[in-house]
């Protein structure tokens, strides 16, 4: 395997990406242009025209429709739902951040990467302005999250699928281990700062979760001092999930019901009580990631891929990706967007059978049915009824996107064959992995596409699934990829006779 920047120097790029360990190598081949762009952007931080910037809660049916019909609540508002009842949304001045060009954008978010300046050496806080640009820095609450790595899987993509350009996004190298860190940091942070300007409005914060939102709000909070409650679905999620927000002091309720019947349970409590809502129908959490996008477009030096490919579950994620692309291209940082590519279990894939009925995306709405999700390993994504299914459709028209699922042996035997070539995936990246390779065979994804698939979490929380997986312990399934240890004795023959075996010497 190779990193980004061996990578891009192979191919002859004109400058190593970007990266919180590559800063010399970049500034090796900026030329001094870019560099007097960068020391230039540095010095007019903050921005002079930073208190134009301006962003509100909006229904999300009026970004659908392209039309704004005044309804907007102030983001310091505890408020989920519009009048209508329908979800909101997160919008952004878009005329304000044009004040400023495409090239100061990039110059300046790329002169924030790996810095320790507060708050910018966060992935998601280095976009501040296209975040919640009116937060005061002492506000928020960051573990200088994202600027996770883009790994080029350069080995699994000529093996596995004859690619030249498929590339990991490995948002799972983050504080908790997942994608969830980049919207909780949001989420927390407006919640402190609400905390302080109305003292008794918020007396903590909830979630319903499949591990990986538990895991984040609750080291987030436990940060900032601000208390957490968790509904988890019994027996449904890791050992390494749950022992998370335990360590961090959440109130964890094992409850017996699903994702679906949590959501319920905790949506009744938060209307109810001075509790605020962590779960991605709250449209902050999606603000910090959808800055993922944008951090891939920095790493390929501005380049757009052509596919994008997401673990779908709840379905908030594609749509946050989605928005990510789609400011800088508004913007004008980037010309078009590449495909997005939603990626189902087919123990949960409410949206993949709806994508079916309709034969793509023109009708889906009309196709669309919950279910009652089964059990599957990719438990994070076990969710029957998407709260942000409206979401996904929209990202998905707008990029003429695809869903595919994969089974419950595809996506482990997809995971099992991509750490043979150096990485150590979680279910829900093998499930994603699972529908790159279904996509390659039918030649929908071309050999030299460039590609980038989403890791949301990372290997060691789903330790459990690969301990069975190699076992060759899971029912009903080959596990053709085990690589069981191999019992020996103390003997250096039998030890001789082992390596000989398993190397054909």
């Amino acid at each position: 395997m190779r990193t980004l920047q061996q990578s891009t120097l192979r191919s002859g790029a004109r400058q190593a990406m970007v990266t919180p360990c590559s800063r010399s190598v970049q500034l090796v081949f900026a030329t001094a242009a870019h560099a007097d762009i960068r020391r230039e952007a540095m010095l007019r931080v903050p921005l002079e025209k930073a208190h134009t910037f301006n962003a509100k809660f909006v229904p999300f049916a009026d970004i659908q429709s392209r039309h704004m019909s005044g309804e907007s609540y102030s983001l310091d508002d505890v408020v989920y739902r519009s009048r209508d009842g329908g979800l909101l949304d997160v919008h952004h001045d878009m005329k304000a951040l044009a004040q400023y060009g495409p090239d100061y954008w990039r110059a300046l978010f790329d002169a924030r990467i790996g810095t320790t300046a507060w708050p910018f050496g966060s992935g998601v806080w280095s976009k501040k302005e296209w975040v919640l640009p009116g937060l005061s820095d002492d506000d928020i609450v960051s573990m200088f999250e994202g600027n996770s790595n883009l790994f080029w899987a350069e080995r699994f993509g000529k093996e596995a699928l004859g690619m030249t350009d498929l590339w990991v996004k490995q948002c799972g190298n983050s504080h908790t281990g997942s994608f969830k860190d980049l919207g909780m940091t949001v989420l927390v942070s407006q919640v402190n700062r609400i905390r302080k300007l109305k003292p008794r409005s918020i007396t903590a914060v909830g979630c319903a979760s499949t591990g990986d939102t538990s895991a984040a709000l609750s080291a987030y909070c436990a940060a900032a001092g601000i208390p957490s409650i968790v509904f988890l679905p019994a027996d449904k999620i890791s050992l390494a999930q749950l022992v998370q927000p335990i360590a961090n002091g959440a109130l964890v309720l094992s409850i017996d019901t699903d994702f679906d019947g949590c959501m319920r349970l905790i949506k009744q409590v938060t209307a109810e009580t001075p509790i605020y809502l962590a779960n991605s129908m709250n449209s902050l959490r999606l603000e910090g990631q959808k800055t993922a996008a944008i951090e891939i477009l920095q790493q390929f030096d501005w380049q757009v891929p052509d596919w994008v490919i997401i673990p779908g579950g709840n379905l908030g994620n594609i749509y946050a990706f989605y928005k990510g692309f789609k400011m800088c291209k508004e913007l004008g940082l980037v010309d078009k967007m590449p495909r997005l590519v939603c990626a189902q279990a087919q123990n949960a894939n409410p949206l993949y059978q709806a994508f079916e009925k309709a034969h793509g995306v023109a009708d889906i709405k009309e196709s669309y049915q919950a279910v009652k999700a089964k059990t599957t390993f990719a438990s994070a994504i076990q969710i029957g009824d998407p709260v942000s299914i409206d979401r996904a459709i929209m990202a998905l028209k707008d990029t003429n996107g695809i869903v595919e699922e994969a089974s419950e042996e595809e996506l482990m035997d997809a995971a099992a064959r991509a750490d043979r070539t150096g990485m150590f995936n979680c279910p829900h990246t093998g499930v994603a992995l699972a529908v790159l390779l279904k996509l390659r065979e039918r030649q929908v994804i071309g050999p030299n596409d460039r590609t980038v698939v989403v890791s949301t979490a990372h290997g060691l929380k789903f330790a459990q699934s690969k301990v069975a997986y190699h076992s060759q312990a899971v029912p009903n399934m080959t596990c053709q990829f085990a690589n069981p240890p191999v019992q020996v004795k103390e003997d250096l023959g039998a030890v001789m006779d082992a390596i000989k075996t398993k190397f054909s010497l």
